[in-house]
């Protein structure tokens, strides 16, 4: 297939969208067509899948992890490894990681059993995060079990400070996505503290 230059144009708009300051403009994306790129909008919808949702607070995901941790897989190397139970084309490996570690170590946490030593290592040793990733016996805690079945939202618990592209997302400042309505709205959050 020939690359023209209104391919270049559609996909520096998409760029340009997802670097934006909020989620607005890759929202508008997924009203327009784009027949050379036919990989844009379906994309475009599994990024903004990532932002949380109203009802849990969890974007997609860590939903997934959530569930298959649920479901009695309790090993990071079959979560993780590439082709493995968790299906995601947003993150790679290597990012799998600090979300998993977001869901075990917020203040009300919905998942238990991940070593503790990953708090004290530094994000460059690989090797040693291995291994500790490795000797975690992960399982949901009871606020993680409400939060899969949408009795609870994460992020009313948690805090959030974690960038969507060109978005930071904050509990002062959150975007979420519904999936089912293909909607998405930014609110201020009351964070409370247990």
């Amino acid at each position: 297939m020939d690359i023209a230059e209104p391919d270049f144009e559609d996909a520096r708009i998409a760029w340009e969208a997802y670097r934006a300051p909020t989620p607005e403009l890759c929202f508008g994306l997924l009203n327009r067509e784009f027949p050379t790129l036919p990989f844009l909008k379906p994309a475009m919808e599994e990024l903004l899948a990532e932002l949380p949702s109203p009802g849990t607070g969890l974007g997609a995901t860590e939903t997934q992890l959530l569930d298959l941790i649920a479901k009695g897989h309790n090993r990071t190397k079959e979560l993780f490894e590439p082709g493995g139970l968790l299906d995601t084309r947003v993150f790679d490996q290597w990012e799998l990681g600090p979300l998993l570690e977001g869901l075990a170590s917020d203040p009300m946490p919905a998942i238990a059993g991940l070593d503790p030593k990953l708090a004290t290592l530094p994000r460059h040793d690989a090797r040693g995060r291995n291994a500790a990733y490795r000797r975690s016996r992960l399982s949901l805690t009871e606020f993680g079990r409400a939060v899969l079945d949408g009795r609870e939202d994460f992020r009313r618990h948690n805090p959030i400070r974690r960038w969507w592209g060109g978005t930071l997302l904050t509990n002062e400042r959150l975007w979420r996505w519904d999936r089912e309505s293909r909607s998405f709205g930014c609110a201020l959050e009351a964070h409370s503290r247990p």
